[in-house]
């Protein structure tokens, strides 16, 4: 299988553009721009976590069979059943699903999960499976089956992904997601544009896998890099309106204050100038602000503006001094200060750990 990088980038921090780029072995690259007008919170966030898609695969398990992925820090999983079906249980969620053809679930924060079928299929840890199977990253993972046991024979192809976020950085947006999100299939998990595009993206994924074609396979794997940010769209349009911090994205107040803010984080702003974005008064924007994020506003203000500077620390050449005016701070030493009190690293130190980090490889 060709290795496929996929980042989320923003030019700049309070730049007038944003983009998202796609790299196929270093050998192809593309980025899409979009205007502030047209800005994406989602996407912004994305961005400054530095979503980056790391491993995909397809798979052809035959029953019994059950497989314990184990957790991973900093990483969201996705298992899209292609054809037929199995069950998927996730540390820290209520029971287990049933993962019918055609659903998506997506394991956001990494958890360790078991997924197979059917039900009291022996375990085998991931590495083991990989193992007996001689999967060595190409084709199909093919997987289980033995004569003569309930359900032998029973057929599941799941495509799956894995996404990694930069270690050490959180978002509430992000950190509230449950530990499982279970989107069905024929729109019945919601009827957003989201919850469409999702369903006619995974079919045409599905599609591109079932026949041999050239370029089949490369098709189906770059259509499935935006699996993760519309899955996470199509929650959000449905019952993660009601949860805690997700709500952010759906409350017209709170949301209209965090795209003011994200658009222009060196504004020296106040917690009027937040609530006049909002268009509520000071104090009923800070009970509302504080109930659907969980914190205050300008607490999620420094938030924000530490994630850039640390993403501008990381990412670019400028100078510290330019970085803190850019975060909305008049001197370096009062940057140094909060960067420190949050990232609990120096401005410098972090560009050093940074600057330090082996490249990763890239296809020739």
């Amino acid at each position: 299988m060709v290795p496929i990088s996929v980042q989320i980038v923003r030019i700049g921090l309070g730049a007038r553009s944003t983009g998202a780029r796609l790299s196929l072995g270093g050998t192809c690259a593309c980025r899409i721009r979009q205007t502030d007008h047209a800005m994406d919170l989602l996407s912004d966030i994305l961005a400054a976590l530095r979503l980056r898609g790391t491993l995909y695969f397809r798979t052809a398990f035959t029953a019994p069979w059950a497989i314990e992925v184990p957790r991973f820090e900093n990483v969201a999983r996705f298992h899209y059943a292609h054809r037929g079906q199995c069950r998927v249980a996730a540390d820290g969620a209520v029971g287990p699903i049933i993962l019918r053809e055609g659903d998506l679930v997506i394991i956001p924060h990494g958890a360790r999960h078991v997924i197979g079928e059917p039900e009291g299929a022996t375990v085998a840890g991931l590495d083991r499976v990989l193992s007996d199977s001689g999967y060595a990253g190409e084709g199909a993972l093919v997987y289980g089956g033995h004569p003569g046991e309930a359900a032998a024979g029973q057929q599941t192809q799941l495509i799956c992904g894995h996404f990694s976020f930069e270690s050490g950085v959180a978002h509430p947006l992000i950190t509230a997601l449950p530990p499982l999100i279970h989107l069905r299939g024929g729109l019945s998990g919601g009827d957003g544009v989201a919850q469409r595009w999702l369903d006619q993206t995974l079919a045409l994924i599905g599609a591109e896998m079932d026949r041999p074609g050239l370029g089949a396979e490369l098709i189906a794997l770059k259509l499935s890099e935006a699996i993760c940010i519309q899955a996470m769209r199509a929650y959000l349009d449905g019952e993660g309106r009601a949860q805690p911090a997700a709500a952010g994205f759906t409350d017209a107040p709170v949301r209209r204050a965090l795209e003011a803010v994200h658009r222009a984080p060196g504004t020296r702003w106040t917690l009027a100038g937040m609530a006049d974005a909002a268009g509520l008064s000071r104090s009923a924007f800070a009970e509302r602000f504080r109930r659907v994020m969980g914190e205050t506003p300008l607490a999620y203000l420094t938030r924000w503006r530490m994630m850039g500077a640390e993403r501008l620390l990381c990412e670019s050449d400028l100078p510290i001094a330019e970085i803190a005016i850019r975060s909305g701070y008049r001197s370096e030493a009062a940057f140094g200060r909060a960067f420190k009190s949050f990232h609990k690293t120096t401005p410098a130190g972090r560009r050093r750990a940074a600057r330090a980090r082996p490249a990763e490889p890239r296809a020739g």
